[in-house]
């Protein structure tokens, strides 16, 4: 049963909004609905997949308005064809909305998951909890920098919702406001504290059961995966579209073929599974939850599309880019570089770079999420790095072999 069946649509109706605009949005909203709809599975939590289904309405309202203003900003053959990628992307990223309103239903539907799969949970997994703020709370009026919460607790907000409007990626100045519904995300003992400051009410752990089915932490490790592999990927991809970027489209490719392949080795161990437990209708949601996976990492590559098919960008793009202080960034270490050998803690190198690693994508091996471990990078290594334009140039100066003095 949907759970907002029963209420009426909100009629659409066109508003005079930049193209840009819209597609930011849509782009952190895309992200933020990957992350929530995973999180709510993992942790079989109803308010986390509630909260999916009212952010794909908001995703589907965006859908609309960008396609109205790239009707109207067609005026010629070459309008079109410029704005044919950008309404590849609109497609692309209500194709990501829905494939997480299909994770989302997983849980709100009883589709079928194991009763234990929260303490199959890796350790280092944070908890993300949704929260109403309370009129009396502590934190209600006041700013995110007057707070400082993630630096004294180390949970951070990463959304609000006022009634219908959302905040996505709030930044210091953002205020909390009473009745807010605040998405936090933290390790789960300092969670405890911040959620009864910021509800007025106790954070009520779910109720763990020992896990009833044979190597079910290998398939939750998997889910975790697939989970932060897609988020790379839908952020490479709309990277890829913004800084014109052939290579990071590449990598888009190589992160939609790892994401296959993991799939399909996730939906086989399931189909094991199922054989030998009591009720393999238990397992009926990690195979939707394995389609839905690949429904996103597919949307990612048509994100991407028109930069592997050398399609001129449209000048919102444009404009997107030389608004954006920061850029995502790729890179290969070469032999007797300065990168080559040099140690990564928490995803900066250590070398003379303001730049942050977020993955490394190693010929041998395939991905590793640095924000997963500290390693140790090597000669052809495939850097993904977020930073400032200046610092970017410098770390693709630290990748190139350095000449030795005669």
């Amino acid at each position: 049963m949907d759970p907002f069946e029963g209420e009426a649509a909100v009629p659409i109706e066109y508003e005079p909004r930049s193209v840009k605009d819209v597609l930011v949005e849509m782009k952190d909203t895309a992200e933020l609905l990957i992350d929530l709809s995973y999180s709510a599975v993992l942790h079989r939590n109803e308010n986390l997949a509630r909260e999916v289904l009212r952010l794909e309405e908001r995703m589907d309202v965006l859908e609309l308005q960008a396609r109205m203003s790239l009707m109207l900003a067609v005026r010629n053959p070459d309008d079109a064809e410029q704005l044919a990628p950008v309404l590849g992307i609109v497609t692309a990223a209500g194709d990501i909305s829905d494939a997480a309103g299909d994770i989302a239903k997983i849980v709100l539907e009883e589709v079928g998951l194991p009763e234990a799969m929260r303490a199959a949970l890796p350790e280092a997994t944070e908890t993300l909890v949704r929260g109403v703020v309370a009129s009396d709370s502590e934190y209600a009026g006041r700013t995110l920098v007057d707070i400082d919460l993630e630096s004294v607790t180390g949970v951070r907000v990463i959304a609000l919702r006022r009634g219908d409007e959302w905040l996505l990626n709030p930044g210091p100045e953002t205020q909390i406001e009473r009745d807010d519904v605040a998405l936090l995300r933290g390790p789960e003992p300092a969670v405890d504290g911040v959620y009864e400051t910021l509800t007025g009410e106790p954070y009520e752990s779910p109720v763990i059961d020992a896990p009833d089915i044979e190597d079910l932490e290998r398939a939750v490790d998997t889910i975790v995966h697939m989970k932060n592999l897609s988020e790379l990927a839908v952020d490479l991809a709309y990277s890829s579209v913004l800084f014109d970027s052939e290579g990071l489209a590449e990598e888009v490719r190589n992160l939609e073929v790892e994401v296959d392949a993991m799939e399909s080795r996730f939906e086989a161990w399931t189909l094991r599974a199922a054989a030998d437990a009591d009720d393999p209708v238990v397992l009926r949601g990690l195979i939707q939850l394995g389609s839905s996976t690949e429904v996103i990492s597919d949307a990612a590559v048509d994100i991407s599309e028109g930069v592997l098919r050398d399609l001129e960008v449209h000048p919102v793009v444009q404009m997107a880019v030389e608004e954006s202080d920061e850029i995502i960034t790729r890179v290969v270490v070469e032999p007797g570089s300065t990168l080559d050998g040099a140690t990564v803690v928490g995803g900066v190198p250590d070398t003379e770079s303001t730049m942050s690693i977020i993955a490394i994508r190693r010929p041998e091996e395939g991905w590793l999420l640095v924000g997963d471990a500290d390693t140790e990078l090597e000669a052809g290594d495939v850097l993904i790095s977020k930073g400032t334009r200046t610092a970017a140039e410098a770390f693709d100066d630290l990748s190139q072999e350095q000449e030795r003095s005669p």
